[in-house]
């Protein structure tokens, strides 16, 4: 048994396109009406309906929550704000606020306004300026009501899926764009940090980063390919950001092993289950003697019969992090509702609580409730 620090952080999360539903001017809705990815649509209704939602939280035990603000909502042509979605998420904040929850802000999760993506999204020079304006004026208004910001949700993850396989938007190929894209993505951020610390100093910054933990067999190769691997997808981004964020915020979910493999339970996606894949990430992140919260964890399982474990594994190998020093302060399973898992559409099931898309009647998974045993009690 062990007993997380005083005022741990317990919470789950979700992103505005992905849960809100009625968004129809970002570049995912366009690539949907163009046929090149699943239609959101409604998806949650969340939007509508998040009151009763947050009450769910509040009922899980949970003590924060993690949610993202919609770009183009805000910023729907350029330059011009609205005044009526800003309101909105007043009364988002107001609703965590009143429940006793926490909350912690991404202020762009991985949709662009169509006017910012035609004229080239973050391949545009001036694209951190663009940003920047963006994530000030929302600061700007809303920053007195929450603590915890992040200027955006797993960079790498963007950038390989809109450059590198070509799946989401842009939709494009090319090695050479997946490469320096994160350069002006690294430019965004520290621009972003800068204008926002300039408006209220004391709000707590960064980003969500996306790590796997990358194992060897030991064979010599082995080892060389998943040092490298290491420092191009964990460590690179960080280090170009270094002295520009206050916290981490960890996103995790994978395990990739080269050399020997050994078969390992997988989620509904096919992906490795594997709980010491947390702990190695957060002990790679130590070194940057920085406030740490999993912003991410989490599995699609529409049976629910892997989950509730999963959860306990993946917490005993934080606490066992927090054991060897890593300052980790909060965890966020992702995520609190089944949602539209981008490319792979609603098919996937992630939520803590069960979604009927076509009534959408919310049903609380039993495994929801081992995890409010552990938020409740502190102690796994």
């Amino acid at each position: 048994m062990g007993k997380f620090p005083e005022g741990f952080l317990w919470g789950s999360a979700t992103a505005s396109y992905q849960v809100e539903g009625g968004i129809e001017n970002n570049d995912w809705a366009e690539g949907a009406r163009d046929g090149r990815v699943p239609t959101c649509g409604r998806a949650t209704d969340h939007y509508n309906r998040f009151e009763s939602d947050f009450d769910i939280v509040k009922s899980l035990g949970q003590n924060a929550h993690r949610f993202s603000i919609e770009w183009a909502r805000i910023e729907p042509e350029e330059g011009k704000f609205d005044e009526e979605e800003i309101e909105h998420y007043i009364k988002v904040l107001h609703a965590l606020k009143v429940r006793g929850l926490e909350p912690f802000v991404t202020l762009w999760h991985f949709t662009l306004p169509i006017w910012f993506s035609k004229k080239g999204g973050f391949q545009n020079k001036d694209a951190p300026e663009m940003f920047a304006r963006y994530c000030e004026y929302v600061v700007s208004r809303l920053g007195n009501k929450a603590k915890y910001w992040m200027t955006m949700n797993e960079p790498l993850v963007w950038a390989s899926g809109g450059y590198r396989t070509g799946k989401w938007p842009p939709f494009k190929k090319n090695l050479y764009y997946f490469v320096t894209v994160q350069s002006a993505l690294a430019r965004s951020h520290i621009l972003a940090y800068k204008r926002i610390k300039k408006i209220f100093p004391n709000i707590q910054i960064g980003i969500a980063k996306h790590n796997i933990h990358f194992a060897s067999n030991g064979y010599w190769w082995a080892n060389i390919v998943s040092g490298f691997m290491n420092w191009f997808w964990n460590e690179r981004f960080l280090n170009r950001i270094r002295g520009y964020q206050d916290f981490i915020g960890l996103n995790h979910y994978f395990y990739k092993k080269f050399g020997k493999k050994v078969n390992l339970p997988q989620t509904d996606m096919g992906w490795d289950i594997y709980p010491e894949a947390i702990y190695g990430c957060l002990i790679g992140l130590k070194k940057y003697n920085l406030p740490v919260y999993v912003t991410e964890s989490g599995l699609a399982d529409a049976k629910d019969d892997r989950r509730a474990n999963y959860i306990k594994d993946y917490i005993s190998n934080v606490e066992k992090a927090i054991k060897e020093g890593v300052d980790v302060r909060g965890y966020f399973y992702w995520s609190l509702l089944d949602n539209y898992e981008w490319a792979f559409g609603f098919k996937e099931r992630f939520g803590l609580v069960e979604v009927d898309y076509g009534t959408l009647e919310r049903k609380i998974r039993p495994s929801a409730f081992i995890y409010k045993k552990i938020a409740e009690s502190n102690v796994i």
